[in-house]
């Protein structure tokens, strides 16, 4: 009976209790095990999915760097295998030059005669050493400039004999827009500039200033070239100059030596008076020699003879108006008189007069006007003489033109040295001509 029971209890948990439960314990194991080998491979197929898009990310970065070489076939496999290979060049020796002349020689003639004989083309470097590059010209000998292509077109080349005490001779173009009411200066070159030493060559640095006179406000400066006397600068200068005016200015070009020690050194001037370039708005070109002094300004205006006297113990000016000379009438009418005027920072201050002088191209007015000045105020002062025409009844004066005296922020020229004179040397009476303006 206990073997029966036992056996019947033995096949029982074999039957109906152990084997159940046995099966649902397997089962339930199973299924998260299958869950997890699926999200394992799932993994596994997007890591070689971004290792491919990769792989031909970096393949097509590969052929869009630069030329390779393909190679057919692999000794590695059926794939193609890239491979790249170096190069070596080398860039032609710089040109050296210091002006258009040295590029181009001493002229067409000599150049052909030089390829007759066989030599080299001046334009193509020779081999050698690394050139330093020059303040004018320096290329590569392929795609080289060729000045003789535009010596016709500029006239850089012509009148080029100098005399004795040549001081040199400088080439510009000049243009005037009305439109935009703009002057524009193109600086081309210079040409047999005095070294600063004797028995040498080369030995100047030249630098080129550009004034609009009369009133000298606005200065524009060029480049400064290193060691030669042959200088190509080729630079544009714009001045605002308006239309009604542009008659009335002179164009004023003053060549210096920077030197040693920064002292720079005037070598000579040039002056263009602006009424010679017409209306048509065309471009001229100009090629002129330097003059040690600038040439006078000559004002059709005509001229005013003023003195000047400062007493420094009792700060005033006197300010005498001598006489005139060459005045411009517009009508037969030649009635004058001299309206003085001291400002103070562009503002008048006091104003006296003359008495009318009638009849006369050069009146003399012989009147002298004492004005108040303190020395602390005397670079904010200013003294402007207007030359009228007067005119009866209840209509405006008529001018003849103007001329301002004063500190270096009012005047320029002769008028700022007189200026100087006379306040530098007090109790000294100071005289001058001076040119009448708009």
């Amino acid at each position: 009976m206990a073997l029966r029971k036992r056996g019947l209890s033995f096949g029982y948990l074999l039957d109906g209790g152990l084997g159940k439960k046995g099966f649902n314990t397997t089962r339930e194991v199973a299924v998260p095990v299958a869950a997890a080998a699926a999200s394992v491979l799932v993994v596994l197929s997007l890591v070689a999915t971004v290792l491919l898009i990769r792989r031909r990310r970096k393949a097509l970065d590969r052929d869009a760097a630069g030329p390779s070489i393909v190679v057919y076939p692999s000794h590695h496999g059926s794939a193609p295998q890239f491979l790249t290979k170096e190069i070596s060049f080398t860039l032609p020796t710089l040109r050296h030059a210091a002006s258009l002349d040295e590029l181009g020689g001493d002229g067409d003639a000599d150049m052909d005669d030089r390829f007759e004989d066989g030599a080299s083309d001046p334009l193509v470097p020779a081999s050698g050493a690394h050139t330093q590059r020059s303040n004018s010209f320096s290329c590569y000998g392929l795609g080289a400039i060729d000045p003789s292509l535009y010596r016709g077109a500029l006239g850089l080349d012509e009148n080029m004999s100098f005399p004795e005490d040549h001081l040199g001779r400088v080439w510009f173009s000049v243009r005037y827009e009305p439109a935009t009411e703009k002057l524009l200066v193109s600086l081309l070159k210079a040409r047999n500039l005095p070294s600063r030493t004797v028995a040498t060559v080369n030995a100047c640095d030249p630098f080129v200033r550009l004034h609009l006179l009369p009133d000298e406000r606005r200065c524009l400066q060029s480049k400064q070239k290193k060691k030669t006397c042959n200088p190509y600068f080729d630079e544009t200068f714009v001045f605002q100059v308006p239309s009604k005016n542009v008659s009335d200015h002179i164009l004023k070009l003053t060549v210096l030596d920077a030197g040693r020690a920064k002292r720079r050194n005037v070598i000579g001037h040039v002056s263009l008076p602006l009424r010679e370039l017409g209306t048509g708005g065309e471009q001229r070109l100009f090629n002129m020699d330097l003059e040690k002094e600038a040439q006078e300004q000559v004002s059709e205006r005509g001229e005013l003879l003023v003195s000047l006297l400062y007493n420094e113990n009792l700060h005033r000016l006197a300010v005498t108006v001598i006489e005139a000379r060459n005045l411009k009438f517009r009508e037969e009418r030649r009635d004058s008189y001299v309206r003085v005027s001291l400002q103070q920072q562009y503002r008048a201050v006091k104003v006296k007069r003359t008495a009318t002088v009638r009849n006369s191209d050069c009146p003399n007015f012989s009147q002298c006007f004492n004005f108040r000045v303190p020395a602390a105020r005397l670079d904010l002062t200013s003294i402007t003489l207007h030359v009228l025409v007067p005119v009866p009844g209840y209509g405006r004066d008529k001018p003849i033109g103007k001329a301002v005296l004063g500190s270096y922020m009012f005047a320029r020229g002769k008028a700022l040295a007189h200026w100087n004179a006379a306040i530098s040397s007090p109790m000294e009476q100071v005289q001058q001509w001076h040119a009448l303006s708009e």
